[in-house]
């Protein structure tokens, strides 16, 4: 039996307990069993909602410094009322990703026996039925290579595949109809009514085509009817409007369905999996395995909720199953980045106040945390090409809500290029949210030293952003330091120091704001310095960065989440933001700021101590990997056994509880798979502040292994074997020339490198053997 499978031995009898498949643009959750299955059908692109101008009823600067007045006073109750006149807008056609729709197979099939799977290794999903007439066989998966989903059933007895076959949209501008006896086609457009005016939004046409081996296939009312076959394959192929300027993307789903019906089955499947497996086997780890290992994976969540955590393999499993759902949801040539649910939609947020969107005050963002450590470098490409989209749009929100050069972007943002605050002040002025997302290309410059992307993307998006802030930042009449604001620490709220315990969400100067800007702001210098360009703008840069306020801490011992040290009103509260700046960011390390790190610690320990704390997938995620920044691998090791454990679907997916963040009911969201795959590479590989530290939070138990794969900052690969909870032995690869610092166990030595070279390196840092390329 292969390592990385989800295993069942019972029906998938809802959304939650279905098999995710994906080949970056479409997707599916595949779900039912003997008698019924379903395919729930997504797209990226299959959005409600338009590109519409969001009016401002701002002057620009003169009503922000009139604004701010109010906050430098303490009276944050008439600025939060004047923000809210002026910086909030009329909620409009803002929309959401939609479901598109569900393919229905009906069989004849009662009293089976089922198992199926989902292999990690080659992104197929099966199904097999044993009964009376013998074993019956499903397979289904999301091809990239030939843009389409596959399916193949079979019978091990001559005839045994019979089924019924119909499509059902998932709203009332769908339709379906038989183009043939062996062929659906549909089309349908993405409209509600909760996120827009349910009159817009992007429309889609698509086919699904069966051929049979033996027995007979008939097309009637919308359905078609398969008997006595067997063997049978079916295709979906569907695409939209989104981005398109005239109706030639109609023709594209007949373009797939001829091209997939000249290409035997087969083949179709090989180049699949060829496809698949050239990215996913970049990175291997393996933590062990027990007799755990092998009980169904619904059976070994319920183990960790109980306390049993004897299953190394299940934390391995879940680390790549995160890479696995990145690589179903982002290739390069996705259409558009991860959203809310990464690329699939169990319609909860959709029907309530959150949308399935692009959140930009972390979901987002822990959606991209693993991609470079992976080795899934490649799946960060939309998300850049949707970043340089944002900046673009953003000129315009930062100077009709601001009167600033430069760009901005807030909490929320969808397809149509949405950059203004949201419609609620309270968790939509969020300013440094397009900025928080945006330095996921700092990510990308560092992990890859590719010049050109430096020159030509990263530094010219996030220079507009560096001068919006520079444009923006007021000097602080009391402190005299350059603060953000009015804005957000999201999504929580203070009591102001004026004894009436009402609490207040705007104020100047967050945490957050101030360390995101200071990271930019320091890019921004490096990247300039490096490239030789604009020494005014240097200049400029040096000036500002020596006017930031520092990271302070407050009197609890904790660091501060605002300029001043307020008072919690939600010491519970699920947002960490403030310790951004120990995860993911490295303005806070033990190595260099002890004093920090240990309010860090404390931060975390009064978070989690506080009654009622809002325990949902992201948070967990975020503590493991601040625990993990920290090198307590013990804790780290908890939070991911807690969320796996007590924030899973059983087919692995996390979810956020009912009744936090104004939650209906329990929501797929991906942040928790991601986050979490991203927390336990950190666990086993650092590299930030100059150096690259191995294992620097191996927990306990999980005191022999290996990973081999994972990238190191400066376009560095590394492999590392450890056994009884100590380094045996690395490996680093480099592909550019350069110099680092390696740390282990507390022990640090300088190490130079060349391009093209394999260094083996031992327990004490000594490097054993070198080989060129």
């Amino acid at each position: 039996m292969k390592a990385m499978k989800l295993r069942y031995e019972n029906e998938a009898n809802a959304w939650a307990e279905g098999l995710p498949i994906g080949n970056g643009r479409m997707a599916a959750i595949v779900y039912g069993g003997a008698e019924q299955e379903i395919w729930n059908i997504t797209e990226l692109t299959y959005w409600s909602g338009k590109q519409e101008a969001i009016k401002s009823h701002s002057s620009g600067k003169k009503d922000i410094a009139e604004l701010r007045k109010y906050f430098y006073e303490g009276d944050y109750e008439s600025g939060e009322r004047l923000a809210g006149e002026i910086l909030q807008p009329v909620k409009m056609n803002f929309g959401t990703n939609l479901p598109m729709c569900n393919v229905i197979f009906n069989y004849e099939e009662t009293g089976m026996s089922i198992y199926r799977e989902l292999d990690l290794e080659d992104a197929i999903a099966t199904t097999s039925l044993n009964g009376k007439n013998g074993i019956i066989h499903r397979e289904v998966f999301a091809t990239h290579k030939d843009d389409l989903i596959a399916c193949r059933l079979w019978s091990e007895q001559s005839g045994g595949v019979n089924f019924s076959l119909r499509l059902e949209g998932h709203t009332n501008e769908f339709e379906s109809w038989n183009d043939s006896d062996h062929t659906l086609a549909f089309r349908g457009q993405a409209l509600e009514t909760v996120h827009s005016d349910g009159k817009c939004g992007v429309r889609c046409q698509g086919k699904l085509v069966v051929r049979n081996d033996g027995g007979q296939v008939i097309g009637d009312s919308n359905r078609i009817n398969v008997k006595g076959a067997s063997e049978v394959v079916v295709y979906l192929v569907v695409n939209t409007d989104y981005d398109h300027h005239d109706e030639s993307w109609i023709e594209r789903s007949d373009n797939q369905v001829n091209a997939a019906l000249k290409k035997d089955f087969s083949l179709i499947k090989q180049d699949h999996i060829a496809d698949y497996q050239s990215v996913y086997q970049r990175v291997d780890l393996n933590l062990g395995e027990t007799d755990n290992s092998n009980r169904p994976t619904n059976e070994r969540v319920k183990l960790f909720a109980a306390g049993i955590d004897d299953d190394p393999q299940l934390y391995a499993l879940f680390f790549q199953y995160g890479r696995y759902l990145t690589i179903c949801g982002a290739r390069e040539n996705s259409p558009l980045p991860l959203n809310l649910q990464g690329i699939w939609n169990d319609d909860q947020a959709c029907r309530m106040g959150w949308t399935c969107d692009y959140h930009l005050d972390i979901n987002t963002e822990m959606n991209y945390y693993p991609i470079e450590t992976t080795n899934l470098s490649d799946s960060h490409i939309p998300l850049i090409r949707y970043i340089e989209r944002l900046a673009a749009a953003g000129k315009s929100t930062a100077k009709d809500f601001y009167g600033c050069d430069g760009w901005v972007a807030h909490t929320v943002s969808n397809v149509w290029g949405f950059t203004a605050p949201a419609w609620e002040t309270s968790w939509g002025l969020n300013v440094t949210g397009g900025l928080w997302i945006a330095m996921q290309l700092r990510d990308h410059y560092e992990f890859t030293l590719d010049e050109k992307f430096l020159e030509e993307t990263a530094y010219p998006v996030l220079k507009d952003a560096a001068l919006f802030f520079m444009d923006y930042m007021d000097v602080h009449p009391q402190y005299g330091w350059l603060v953000v604001g009015p804005s957000i620490s999201p999504e929580n709220s203070f009591y102001p120091a004026d004894g009436k315990r009402n609490p207040r969400t705007l104020s100047m100067g967050s945490t957050l704001d101030q360390v995101l800007v200071k990271d930019l702001l320091d890019f921004c210098l490096e990247a300039a310095e490096k490239l030789n360009l604009d020494e005014e703008f240097q200049t400029r840069l040096k000036t500002t960065i020596a006017l930031l306020p520092p990271l302070q801490i407050g009197a609890k011992g904790q660091v501060q989440e605002w300029l001043e040290d307020f008072e919690e009103a939600q010491p519970e509260h699920r947002h960490l933001s403030h310790l951004h700046s120990l995860y993911p960011a490295y303005q806070i390390t033990p190595q260099h700021t002890p004093d920090l790190s240990v309010a860090a610690q404390k931060t975390l320990e009064m978070r989690k101590s506080s009654e009622g704390h809002e325990d949902i997938e992201f948070t967990v995620a975020a503590f493991a990997g601040c625990y993990s920044r920290l090198h307590d691998g013990d804790r780290a090791y908890e939070q991911i056994n807690h969320l796996i454990g007590e924030l899973c679907y059983p087919n692995l997916f996390t979810y956020s509880k009912p009744g936090i963040a104004g939650a209906e009911s329990m929501i797929y969201v991906a942040d928790g798979n991601y986050g979490g795959t991203a927390a336990i590479a950190d666990m086993l590989l650092q590299s930030h502040a100059g150096e690259i530290h191995f294992l620097p939070a191996l927990p306990s138990k999980w005191s022999e292994g290996y990973f081999s794969g994972l990238k190191a900052r400066g376009a560095i690969e590394v492999d590392v074997k450890w056994l009884n909870g100590k380094l045996d032995k690395a490996v680093i690869k480099s592909a550019l020339s350069g110099s680092t610092t390696l740390r282990y166990n507390g022990k640090v030595i300088p190490f130079a490198y060349t391009a093209g070279s394999e260094y083996h390196i031992d327990s004490e840092l000594l490097v054993k053997e070198v080989s060129h390329k």
